[in-house]
């Protein structure tokens, strides 16, 4: 906490009203010795409570009062001596301002718990905020893919696992009317570091030809893993290839982890 935050928290209120644990007072008093505004403020709090004491109980010395009593008798004569008043008065007035001073500790120690709780109120609110917002755009994403699986337009093309990966596979969805591809990738692990699947609309006779329909790229941050690629005009077969970064013109056959005919 910086010097500036100690001031204005009302912690160094309580500290001079000793309403703070042992720990508490000595990381403040560590404080003090480090920073001179610290220990200034904490100067000027005491100063102010002393103050607020003493007028509770003023009083003269007695060299004032003799140089009173001196004044009076020369000008009025003899002054009739008056019994002290009972220090009943004065411990009066010590009580009301101690009494005061633990007032105003109690209530700067209420108002320190009130900032706190405010505080925690509005970080619950945030989280919960961006826990929603989360959910919604989760929810969102489902609702897409839900509409795309479900959709009678869209053709679906399941993609089977090659030899470098048996056990992977993948799933295109293909509007011929829209030409509209989406790709289902669940089935594919994710790839390596400075590697990207490619999607390929694969023509078949009278020889193969590959087109690049698109990259799966951002796979971690794809949680649905159903990706938009760019539009199939003709396809035979699809395949997807594990490429580096950036994607290559011709599809790498030795890295062919899915393929399915239409």
């Amino acid at each position: 906490m910086e010097a500036k935050e100690y001031i204005e928290s009302g912690i160094l209120e309580l500290y001079v009203y000793g309403l703070l644990t042992e720990a508490e007072n000595l990381e403040i008093a560590e404080m003090a010795k480090k920073n001179p505004e610290v220990e200034q403020e904490i100067l000027s709090i005491e100063k102010a409570i002393v103050a607020l004491s003493s007028s509770f109980s003023p009083f003269h010395s007695v060299a004032n009062f003799e140089k009173i009593k001196n004044r009076l008798e020369l000008k009025h004569g003899k002054v009739i001596e008056m019994k002290p008043t009972s220090n009943r008065t004065q411990y009066i007035g010590w009580a009301a301002a101690v009494l005061l001073l633990l007032g105003l500790g109690y209530q700067t120690l209420e108002l320190t718990k009130t900032k706190g709780a405010i505080a925690t109120v509005g970080n619950e609110k945030n989280k919960i905020e961006r826990e929603f917002a989360y959910l919604d755009k989760q929810n969102k994403e489902t609702e897409k893919s839900l509409t795309i699986v479900r959709d009678i337009k869209n053709t679906g093309v399941t993609l089977g696992g090659q030899a470098v990966s048996p056990a992977s596979f993948a799933r295109v969805y293909w509007n011929k009317e829209t030409k509209t591809t989406y790709i289902d990738a669940a089935g594919l692990p994710k790839p390596p570091k400075g590697k990207v699947y490619q999607v390929w609309a694969l023509k078949l006779s009278p020889t193969l030809t590959p087109t690049s329909i698109g990259l799966l790229s951002d796979f971690d941050s794809n949680n649905q893993k159903i990706f938009t690629v760019n539009e199939t005009v003709y396809a035979e077969a699809f395949g997807i290839t594990l490429e580096p970064e950036g994607g290559s013109l011709t599809p790498t056959m030795e890295q062919l982890y899915t393929l399915g005919k239409v």
